[in-house]
């Protein structure tokens, strides 16, 4: 019974975002906050799930604290960011484009759509399969945190080039750095996980990166617009991972953190 309930969940739960029931209008504004407020139930849920308040130090427990970690830089991404703007990050990034085609008008390249599927697929869905997959994919857990660490760069990468703030930058130098690579490290110090099997991951975000601005100026940049297919790409991009290397019994972390 469990061991198909919890794919099911997967498949109802996005099913509920993606199928049309008269909620897009909503969340294609408003999906940020459903996620702030999602947040503390991800944290009630995997410390109710425990022995006496006593956080198994594996695989989920990490996926649960990078999805949360995302979260919390959605916030500042597509909510408020570091001066106060709402859903700063759409026109950011459409202006960075537009000036890269060389075009004027304030073109828009990332639609509210785009906004909307990219973050619940590259991100809510890769968090929700590595804390089904647990430690028995651990693959999954590491394209999570490779999201945060590609994510983190490219914000990083853009301050620097543009000396500027952009949305976002606050929480990934104070949040997605530190916290990627201690997920990383605590992979391969308890052999977990290898060198290779962190490249690879890191790879996977890579080119989850390639496919989302490339489709991005496919669509919109130069025309072609038909979204379903691109939107069917990143979805099947994210599953990708818990079909991918998974673990031995053999390598399986043991530590705990109290949730007291």
């Amino acid at each position: 019974m469990s061991r198909y309930a919890s794919p099911a969940i997967v498949v109802l739960a996005f099913g509920m975002l993606w199928i049309p029931f008269g909620q897009h209008e909503f969340l294609l504004q408003h999906w940020m906050k459903v996620g702030t407020f999602m947040a503390p139930f991800l944290i009630l849920i995997a410390v109710t799930f425990t022995s006496d308040g006593v956080v198994p130090l594996n695989a989920r427990a990490m996926a649960v604290l990078l999805w949360v970690a995302y979260i919390v830089h959605q916030f500042e991404e597509h909510w408020i960011d570091l001066y106060g703007r709402s859903y700063a990050f759409k026109p950011y990034l459409n202006d960075f484009l537009s000036n890269l085609l060389g075009q004027t008008g304030g073109a828009e390249i990332l639609s509210d759509a785009s906004v909307f599927v990219i973050n619940t697929s590259l991100v809510w869905l890769v968090g929700a399969l590595a804390v089904w997959r647990g430690s028995g994919h651990i693959f999954a857990t590491l394209c999570m945190a490779a999201i945060v660490v590609v994510n983190a760069i490219s914000h990083i990468a853009a301050g620097v080039a543009s000396q500027t703030y952009n949305p976002g930058l606050l929480t990934a130098i104070a949040v997605f750095v530190p916290l990627g690579g201690a997920v990383y490290l605590w992979s391969l110090r308890t052999d977990l996980a290898t060198a290779a099997l962190c490249f690879a991951s890191i790879l996977w975000a890579l080119l989850g990166h390639i496919f989302m601005i490339a489709g991005l100026l496919a669509l919109n940049g130069f025309g072609h617009s038909y979204e379903p297919i691109y939107f069917a790409v990143l979805i099947a991009w994210s599953v990708l991972p818990c079909f991918l290397f998974p673990t031995t019994a053999s390598k399986r972390p043991t530590g705990m953190i109290s949730a007291n």
